[in-house]
């Protein structure tokens, strides 16, 4: 029955390999330029030390978000000229994009309590004229029909009740992880998120299957991200996650309703960034379980999301009854591959010195002071 639902529609394309028409060679030369600029700042933080580190750090967070901000506002509007979609919802989507790209340079420059306020402001200002636009293209039947859905086959309340309870959920466990977490946002953890996100984004080009109703299984896209969390926790995890969600709307788009955005995009991206909830728990002696464990739960998290979602939204393509079946089958035949790659790779990583002594001198300020160090990590904090 998976086999068969996943080779209805489903097709594997390599966009990075994409030449045919003008829109996928520009996709495929941002994918390498993306991927060469990241393989560049990677070999940078490994042979720049010291002082010039700090100037580095600063310099490439201030590039890597412009350079993000170049990726998305490009992505958009060839999905605007390729895919079609609608002015009600691509120029609230170019604001706020601008918006966020804005205002993440201006936190490399100014962080006061002044700023962060005006700046939250702003942001959330850009994001409810987005969800006002996609409310009102609902209610105008646009996203229904664009989708070949009838409005009766949308459950809405469902919808809203469960995008409502899982923000709620997600945000809860953050603050709860989190809470031993001290140090807020600062140059450091702002450029590694910069880079996580544009790295999970380069990362979900490389796409092994693409589903039809949206979806697809692809190489680690999501480890950048868990890879953040770990490090500079929950709270700063989620909100990586929130952004880089928003991100894939404008690549994977399937959008026909404001609540299934949420639950498809910010919602299930946002659980991501549970992934490193385990990172501070001193019971838990070895690096791979603490990741192993915090990376099962943002799966779950990720994979209830898109499971409400394909219940409540788009129940109507169903191919088999009950709908929730279909919902379970559908995406544990994307999810639980992509996620179980990222996984099964974390392990592999955090069972590496090296790496554990770049994770534990990057992410040292952001950690409780009872934490207690690696074997060596005190010699690599001093290099």
């Amino acid at each position: 029955m998976l086999l068969n639902l996943l080779s209805e529609e489903a097709s594997a394309t390599w966009f990075p390999l994409e030449f045919g028409t003008p829109f996928d060679a520009a996709r495929a030369v941002l994918f390498w330029i993306a991927a060469a600029y990241i393989v560049l700042a990677v070999i940078l933080l490994i042979a720049v030390r010291g002082e010039k580190r700090k100037a580095l750090l600063r310099i490439g967070g201030i590039v890597t978000v412009a350079f993000a901000a170049v990726l998305c506002l490009t992505f958009l509007i060839i999905a605007f000229i390729e895919d079609g979609i609608l002015p009600i919802l691509f120029y609230p989507l170019l604001v706020l994009i601008v918006v966020l790209a804005a205002n993440g340079l201006i936190l490399f420059f100014n962080r006061s309590k002044g700023t962060l306020i005006a700046l939250g402001c702003l942001s959330a200002a850009a994001l409810i004229a987005t969800f006002v636009c996609m409310g009102i293209n609902f209610s105008n039947g646009n996203a229904l029909e664009n989708n070949g859905v009838e409005a009766e086959d949308v459950n809405t309340v469902a919808l809203y009740v469960c995008a409502v309870v899982l923000i709620a959920v997600i945000i809860a466990a953050a603050f709860l992880a989190g809470r031993k977490d001290k140090k807020g946002f600062d140059t450091r953890s702002i450029t590694f998120a910069a880079v996580c996100i544009a790295m999970s984004f380069a990362l979900s080009y490389l796409k092994v299957v693409e589903m039809p109703q949206g979806g697809s299984i692809t190489i680690a896209s999501l480890l950048p991200l868990m890879i953040y969390s770990y490090m500079f926790g929950t709270k700063k995890g989620v909100l990586a996650g929130f952004i880089y969600g928003i991100l894939q709307a404008f690549q994977d788009t399937y959008i026909l309703h404001p609540a299934q955005f949420l639950l498809d995009y910010p919602v299930a991206f946002s659980a991501i960034g549970l992934a490193g909830m385990f990172a501070r728990v001193d019971a838990l002696r070895f690096p791979q379980v603490k990741f192993l464990l915090g990376a099962i739960v943002a799966a779950a998290g990720r994979f209830l999301s898109h499971f409400l979602s394909g219940i409540f939204a788009f129940g109507t393509f169903a191919t088999i009854e009950p709908v929730w079946l279909y919902s379970l089958i559908y995406q544990a035949g994307y999810v639980l591959p992509d996620i179980a790659i990222a996984i099964v790779l974390g392990v592999i990583v955090f069972s590496s010195k090296s790496f554990l002594s770049v994770v534990n001198r990057y992410a040292a300020p952001s950690l409780p002071k009872q934490a207690p160090k690696q074997k060596g990590e005190t010699a690599a904090e001093n290099k």
